[in-house]
């Protein structure tokens, strides 16, 4: 009699410690990935946005004396490419003047946003001037670098 009762014991706790032993592995499991997600938050550092930053990304991929050439271009520029950006910040700055301003008036919105957007259009074509003066002094091999060259986030 005594070993059927220790048969029932063992059979009857053996679910009991599958389960047990399951929620462990599943919350061990969902801790690893929540632990894994803090660590990628905390450890790993924003790509620097700046057009310099932007530019030197660029020259990366490229043969060795076509980046050296992107760099001066974007070098004799960058002056002016900083002032193009701080431009559109102000511009930026009218269309939230003209929001907040009451009563409100139409045509100042209109009139800002339109500031807005030839500041953006001056802006980009300083930008593209430096890649063309770049580009024409390129070898072929930079060119098709420079044209398969993509952003990190348009991949």
């Amino acid at each position: 009699m005594m070993s059927s009762l220790t048969e029932t014991r063992r059979t009857s706790r053996s679910p009991s410690r599958w389960l047990l032993l399951a929620s462990l592995a599943l919350n061990l499991f969902f801790i690893g990935i929540a632990g894994s997600m803090v660590a990628r938050h905390w450890l790993t550092k924003p790509a620097d946005r700046s057009d310099a930053a932007r530019f030197e990304r660029i020259a990366a991929t490229l043969p060795a004396a076509d980046a050296e050439r992107l760099r001066t271009q974007f070098a004799a520029q960058r002056a002016a490419i900083e002032a193009g950006r701080q431009t559109i910040g102000q511009k930026q700055d009218g269309i939230r003047a003209a929001l907040r301003t009451e009563p409100f008036d139409v045509d100042a919105l209109r009139t800002s946003m339109a500031e807005s957007r030839a500041a953006r259009e001056t802006f980009y074509q300083l930008l593209q001037g430096v890649i063309l003066s770049a580009a024409s002094q390129m070898s072929p091999a930079g060119r098709a670098k420079l044209a398969d060259w993509r952003s990190s986030r348009s991949r």
